[in-house]
C-alpha cells in the first residue's frame, strides 16, 4: 500500500481534482490524503477574525462568499446531476455549520473547529468525484483515528490501533480518502497538526500501516539544489538521505517540513516529493541512503538575528552555557547555529518576539551585541569530517563574501554559513558555480 499526499494546490480547482483522479487511479491499494483546496484555509482565518472582533455581519458576508465559490466549483466538477446535487447538499451543511458559530462565543476551539472544514469539504468532494468515475473508493474520516496527546504530540499508538478499525470496515477498497492537517486533541476536540499538516499526516499514516511508499505531490518538481528565485537552473536533487532533507527543509526549502518526515523515517519508508503539474517528472526520493562524498544542494534562512554574548568569566566557567540556554528556553526561543570560544558565545534566532527581554537577561553575564537582517546559507550533502575537501570547497566559494558565523560538525550532512541579507543572493550564486557546474 502507498501513501499519497495533494496540497492545497493540486486540489485548488475542479480540474486539478479531475486531474488528482487520474493519478490516483493506478494499479495498487492507496491512502490518498487531502489538504483544503487552495485559499480555503486563509479564507476561514479570515472568518474567525471576523467572529473573534464579534462582527458577526462580516463573517457572514465572507462565509457567503466562500460558499458560493464552492458551488462554482462543484457545478464544473461533477457531470452527473444527481451526484452534483448531493456534493451542494454537503457544501451547504458545512457552510451552515460554520455560520452557526456566529451566533456564540467565539475561542480558539470554535476557530479549529472552522478550520477544519476546507479538509472535510475537499475530501467529500473528491470521495463523490471518485463514486461518480466508478472506482473502488471509501471515506475514512481522520478525526476517528488522527490524536495528539496532552504535549500536542502525535499519539501514535492511538493512531495505529484506530487507523485499522476505520481500514477493517471498508475492506477490499482500492482507494482510501482521508483529511490531512486535522485530528482531535487528548479530550476529544477538533484540532490540527499545526507543523508540517498534511505532509505530517501522510507520514504518520504511512508509518502506521507500513506503506511501502509515501508520495507527497505538490506543485514543485521535488527538493531543488538550489533556491530557483536567486539561482538560474536550478535542478531537482534526485535523491536525498532523511536528514539532508530534513536539514534543508529547516534552512530554506519550503517544499516539506522538517519535522513531518520523521514518522517515515524511523518506519524506513521512502518518502517522494512529486509535481501534479507535470507527473512524468521525476521528482525527488527521500530514504536512510545517501550518495557518497557529494554535496547536493543549498538553502537559505531568512530573517535571522545573531547574538554575540562576550564574558570574561566565561574562560573556564562551568555553567555558563547553560544559563545562557536556560534564558532562551524560558522565553520559548529556539536557537538556530550556536559557535563558542573562551571568551564567548554567538547563537541565532528567528523568533525575534521576545528579544528584548532575552537580551535585558544575557546582559547580566557580559556584553551583548545584536546583528539583524541575517541570513544562514546552509550546504547540505555527505559532509561526514573524513570526506576531504567538501567543506573547503564550500569555505572556498564564499572567499568573497564577509561570513559572521560557521557551524560545522553538528551532523554529517550540513555545514552553515551567517552573512549579511544583502550577500545572499551573491552568496548562493556563487555556491551553485563552484559545486554544480
Amino acid at each position: 500500500m502507498k501513501v499519497l499526499k495533494f496540497g492545497g494546490t493540486s486540489v485548488g480547482s475542479a480540474a486539478r481534482m479531475q486531474e488528482v483522479a487520474k493519478l490516483v487511479s493506478g494499479e495498487g491499494q492507496k491512502i490518498v490524503v487531502l489538504s483544503a483546496m487552495s485559499g480555503t484555509t486563509n479564507s476561514l482565518i479570515e472568518i474567525s477574525e471576523y467572529l473573534y472582533k464579534n462582527n458577526p455581519s462580516g463573517a457572514l458576508e465572507r462565509i457567503n462568499v466562500l460558499e458560493q465559490q464552492y458551488f462554482t466549483t462543484v457545478d464544473a466538477l461533477y457531470s452527473n446531476i444527481k451526484i452534483q446535487k448531493e456534493a451542494r447538499e454537503i457544501v451547504a451543511s458545512h457552510f451552515n455549520y460554520i455560520r452557526s458559530f456566529s451566533k456564540s462565543v467565539f475561542t480558539l476551539f470554535e476557530e479549529k473547529a472552522i478550520l477544519a472544514q476546507g479538509e472535510l469539504l475537499s475530501t467529500a468532494m473528491f470521495q463523490l468525484y471518485l463514486q461518480e468515475k466508478g472506482e473502488n473508493s471509501a471515506l475514512l474520516p481522520a478525526l476517528n483515528f488522527m490524536r495528539i496527546d496532552k504535549n500536542a504530540e502525535p499519539d501514535t499508538a492511538y493512531i495505529n490501533e484506530h487507523l485499522k478499525k476505520e481500514l477493517a470496515q471498508h475492506p477490499n477498497k482500492k482507494i482510501y480518502i482521508t483529511q490531512g492537517f486535522i485530528c482531535r486533541n487528548f479530550y476529544g476536540e477538533i484540532d490540527n497538526l499545526q507543523r508540517g499538516g498534511s505532509d505530517y499526516t501522510a507520514s504518520l499514516i504511512g508509518a502506521a500501516v507500513q506503506a511501502s511508499e509515501i508520495q507527497i505531490w505538490t506543485d514543485i518538481d521535488g527538493m531543488h539544489n538550489n533556491d530557483p528565485r536567486y539561482v538560474a537552473g536550478t535542478k531537482p536533487v534526485p535523491l536525498l538521505h532523511f536528514e539532508e532533507a530534513a536539514e534543508l527543509a529547516y534552512f530554506g526549502a519550503k517544499i516539506l517540513h522538517p519535522t513531518c518526515i520523521l514518522p517515515a523515517k524511523l518506519a524506513n519508508i521512502p518518502v517522494r516529493l512529486l509535481n501534479t503539474m507535470d507527473p512524468e517528472a521525476e521528482g525527488t526520493l527521500i530514504s536512510n541512503q545517501c550518495k557518497k562524498d557529494k554535496i547536493e544542494a543549498v538553502a537559505a534562512k531568512d530573517n535571522i538575528t545573531a547574538i554575540k554574548i562576550k564574558s570574561g568569566r566565561m574562560l573556564l566557567a562551568h555553567g555558563f552555557l547553560r544559563k545562557v540556554f536556560e534564558i532562551f528556553e524560558t522565553y520559548q526561543t529556539p536557537i538556530d547555529m550556536i559557535t563558542t570560544s573562551e571568551v564567548g558565545v554567538s547563537v541565532t534566532i528567528d523568533n525575534t518576539k521576545h528579544l528584548e527581554e532575552i537580551l535585558n537577561d544575557l546582559k547580566k553575564f557580559g556584553t551583548v551585541m545584536v546583528d539583524s537582517n541575517m541570513v544562514i546559507v546552509c550546504v547540505v550533502g555527505d559532509l561526514h569530517h573524513k570526506n576531504l575537501g567538501l567543506q573547503a570547497k564550500a569555505v572556498e566559494a564564499l572567499k568573497e563574501i564577509p561570513i559572521r558565523m560557521i557551524s560545522y560538525g553538528g551532523s554529517n550532512y550540513n555545514i552553515s554559513f551567517l552573512i549579511r541579507q544583502e550577500d545572499k543572493k551573491r552568496a548562493l550564486n556563487a555556491l551553485s558555480k563552484a559545486l554544480f557546474e
